[in-house]
């Protein structure tokens, strides 16, 4: 790459040199035909005539002014010369013989310099006026042009020759996509864990790149086009890349918002670079990341049929007619709206072979977990099986965030490892948002808020056929002031009509125990009835669980229609009426469940409630102790220092510079002893009654 700049840059001076050397050359022309030659004034040159120093002169008709050039019968000192740029670099003469001066085109000019040259008997002639003025001209203007375009083409030639990408306007119709070398491609299927299924789909991609005379012997034809489908965050793209390390071949990745330009054409034309870059590096994959970019269903843009997508995608599919097995090249394909995309895209002979890569497992979200987790200390006590349990749902993606936020956490805490208490508050943060410990709220708000999350926590615990308490916090996060978490006792991929009523009951909890305990609604429970109205409107309209609805489904990918009518209703208002009674059915049957169950333990709700508000976050165990024993264990103080929020741990890291600082100026110990010393000297007896107390309760 430095020679290649190099080479351009100095190619560029060169033209410059040139260009100068040109326009110098036109000057020198123009200005110094005229050698050494003196200048005179009108009066100068009329007594000159008049005194017969003149040997003989001629007058040209010029522009507005009379030309008059001549010589001298004897040499005359050269004190004024027109030689200037570069004439003034050659040496000058000291006397000269010609001269040169312009007169007025007047009678009176003409009439005076006539009768001077009679008198003194001076021959006179006279030249017709210069035909080549008006060319000339011409040619002063248009030739530097002509020399700035030439140069400006040479050097973007020049520059598309070496760049290989066509030039700075070439670039347009050039495709994006570099293809990385296999050398360079580290991933591997053993990288990519949660998808052991996907990666047996896509072994056998990886077997027809290596050998593909196995499979053609057989008379058998590899799928053309892959398609991995999925939420985001669950590794298509590293599926891809991991296809590619395997085998070992050439990867050319694309974005399909790459493909569009504002140029009508430009797309198509990238398609096709890109097809034939493949093709001479085959056997290559060829990945497009977010396909539906392009490969919308054609009809529904603004230009009809022709804009610029539905082009792009057209030619899309050419190419992947137009190539043969032989070739071996294969197309691999993300999205996460495969619902959207064009049907002729989807047939058999273009992407034969569609994967779905869902969100992993229990066992996947830990194999996941430990590959993200090997290049970080974790302390003894983390468990990453008892993770994987608490966060379904979770994608590749956001595990690894989980992971990595955990890290940063224990880096700010001055820790050696990540333990519980930083995964603990990493799932927090990622959930809800950084904890505000210093957010103002009043103590009737504060109870307020722990009676709303005991009142989930307790009809969560109650209804626990499928879900279990997780934790429940009254800590404000985000634009919240607490939560109650509830997760599935296992991985759920469909749910039963009694689970939905017990999440609904789950989700009524909080505004049951505000009624029950304050007689007095808050604004808290805006949330809880979002969740709730949309889980009681799926079962209406899409599960087909109410009877009155009966089993169809209203809403939902099913019912999109072909050309997506822009959010069109496919049902009559007398049914959305039907099934606006419905939802405001499930959710009033679901509250007044919820408000008998706390009924029933309106004790245990207070004590969830008070222990709440005292140390505002309780987990699994200690809710379970709580309703079952009355008491709960508190956590040691070493566990909440952990899990203390970031400003308190800034405010202490601050702390401990000062006292590192102090130690530094007293220069009679070593600053970490000294804080080693510091730092034991409160443990004292003021410390272990509370201790002791903690333990007691």
């Amino acid at each position: 790459m430095k020679n290649k700049n190099g080479g351009f840059f100095k190619s560029s001076f060169l033209y410059v040199i040139i260009f100068l050397a040109v326009i110098a050359g036109i000057y020198s022309f123009m200005g110094g035909s005229n050698g050494s030659t003196k200048t005179l004034s009108q009066s100068e040159f009329v007594k000159a005539l008049s005194d017969k120093e003149i040997d003989s002169f001629s007058i040209q008709p010029g522009n507005d002014v009379y030309t008059v050039t001549g010589n001298y019968k004897k040499s005359q000192s050269s004190k004024k010369s027109s030689n200037s740029g570069l004439n003034a670099l050659i040496a000058q003469q000291s006397s000269t013989t010609k001269f040169q001066t312009s007169v007025l085109q007047n009678d009176s000019s003409i009439k005076d310099i006539t009768a001077a040259a009679k008198k003194s008997n001076t021959e006179m002639t006279t030249k017709p006026a210069a035909s080549s003025g008006f060319w000339l001209n011409l040619v002063i203007s248009i030739v530097p042009m002509l020399l700035i375009l030439g140069i400006a083409y040479l050097m973007m030639s020049q520059s598309a020759g070496k760049g290989g990408q066509g030039g700075m306007m070439g670039n347009f119709g050039k495709s994006k996509a570099k293809p990385s070398d296999p050398k360079d491609n580290k991933t591997r299927f053993t990288d990519v864990a949660g998808a052991d299924e996907e990666k047996e789909e896509l072994v056998e991609v990886v077997e027809f790149l290596k050998s593909p005379k196995k499979f053609t012997e057989m008379g058998a034809r590899i799928p053309k086009g892959v398609l991995l489908e999925g939420p985001p965050g669950t590794g298509k793209t590293m599926l891809a890349k991991a296809v590619a390390g395997e085998a070992s071949v050439p990867f050319f990745s694309m974005s399909g918002s790459d493909f569009v330009e504002m140029f009508v054409g430009v797309g198509a034309s990238r398609v096709r670079d890109l097809f034939d870059q493949a093709k001479k590096a085959a056997p290559a994959i060829i990945f497009i990341d977010e396909i539906d970019a392009v490969g919308r269903r054609r009809g529904s843009g603004i230009g009809g049929g022709n804009d610029e997508r539905e082009q792009t995608l057209n030619q899309i599919l050419i190419e992947m007619d137009g190539f043969d097995n032989s070739e071996g090249v294969i197309i691999l394909a993300s999205t996460n709206r495969s619902d959207v995309l064009d049907p002729a895209l989807l047939r058999s002979g273009r992407f034969d072979r569609k994967i779905m890569v869902g969100a992993p497992d229990v066992k996947g979200r830990e194999a996941i977990l430990k590959v993200h987790a090997k290049n970080k200390p974790l302390a003894d006590s983390v468990d990453l099986g008892a993770i994987a349990h608490q966060t379904p749902g979770y994608v590749g993606a956001d595990l690894e965030n989980l992971l990595n936020e955990a890290a940063l956490l224990a880096a700010r805490r001055n820790k050696k490892q990540i333990d519980s208490a930083d995964l603990d508050e990493a799932e927090d943060r990622i959930f809800q948002g950084p904890a505000k410990a210093n957010k103002a709220m009043s103590e009737l708000e504060r109870k307020t808020t722990a009676y709303h999350e005991a009142g989930h926590a307790l009809v969560g615990l109650v209804k626990s056929n499928a879900s279990v308490v997780r934790k429940v916090t009254i800590v404000p996060r985000g634009r919240i002031g607490g939560y109650a978490l509830m997760t599935p006792k296992t991985d759920r991929y469909n749910i039963r009509y009694s689970e939905a009523l017990e999440q609904l009951a789950g989700l009524m909890g909080g505004r049951a125990a505000e009624l029950a305990t304050f007689n007095e609604a808050s604004s808290g429970a805006a949330n809880d009835f979002q969740q709730a109205t949309n889980l009681a409107r799926q079962m209406v309209t899409a599960y087909g669980m109410s009877d009155k609805l009966g089993m169809v489904q209203l809403e939902g990918n099913a019912s999109v229609s072909y050309n997506e009518g822009g959010g069109a209703k496919s049902y009559s208002e007398e049914t959305a009426a039907l099934i606006d009674e419905e939802v405001r059915r499930f959710t009033t049957q679901a509250f007044e469940e919820a408000t008998k169950i706390l009924t029933e333990h309106k004790d245990k709700l207070a004590e969830i409630a008070n222990a709440l508000l005292e140390v505002e976050s309780l987990d699994e165990k200690q809710i379970k102790d709580i309703y079952e024993t009355g008491h709960f264990t508190k956590k040691g103080e070493e566990d909440e220092d952990d899990a203390k929020s970031y400003d308190e741990a800034k405010a202490a890291l601050d702390n401990k510079e000062d006292q590192v600082e102090k130690a530094e100026e007293k220069g009679d110990k070593n600053p970490d002893q000294a804080l080693e010393d510091d730092s034991e000297e409160p443990a004292s007896a003021d410390d272990a009654p509370e201790s002791d107390d903690d333990s007691k309760a």
